[in-house]
């Protein structure tokens, strides 16, 4: 049973730490940080969840879902999203790899563009890395996530 200052702390920090993990995900591609920190400052607030809740809340307190009793936790439904996030990943990976030779350069090239007259920002660049550490991202939180809540629930 957690307290109710760790419950208060969690609401409190895992909101700060995913928009720390989203900024770091998006800068990635020019600065240090990409989709292998982000993910893992996103496993964190997650296990924060866990520590301050616990495994079923996600499924009951957020979405709203019934937990059926009695299932092993490799059966859970939030741990078969985590195994689908780790494949959605390796695909994107792979994609964005092969992508660069669908129209002849090497392997894992990178491209990017220029967007002007975006709001507020004026001048955005995307990159094809971001496509890239998307798959990294998805891949450490499935594969992290998967990981703690099996431990988790031993």
């Amino acid at each position: 049973m957690t307290t109710t200052i760790m419950r208060t702390t969690a609401r409190v920090t895992v909101p700060i730490v995913l928009v720390v993990a989203i900024s770091l995900f998006l800068q990635g591609h020019n600065l240090p940080g990409g989709g292998f920190i982000g993910g893992v400052l996103t496993v964190a607030a997650f296990v924060l969840i866990y520590v301050a809740y616990d495994l079923d809340y996600l499924e009951s307190g957020v979405l709203g879902r019934e937990v059926a009793s009695g299932t092993s936790v490799f059966e859970h439904r939030t741990v078969t999203a985590y195994r689908r996030a780790l494949l959605a990943g390796l695909v994107i990976v792979l994609g964005s790899g092969f992508a660069g030779i669908l129209v002849g350069d090497p392997f894992l090239t990178q491209g990017y563009v220029h967007i002007e007259g975006v709001p507020i920002y004026h001048e955005v660049e995307l990159a094809s890395a971001l496509v890239f550490d998307l798959g990294v991202f998805l891949v450490v939180v499935g594969s992290l996530l998967t990981i703690v809540s099996v431990v988790s629930a031993e």
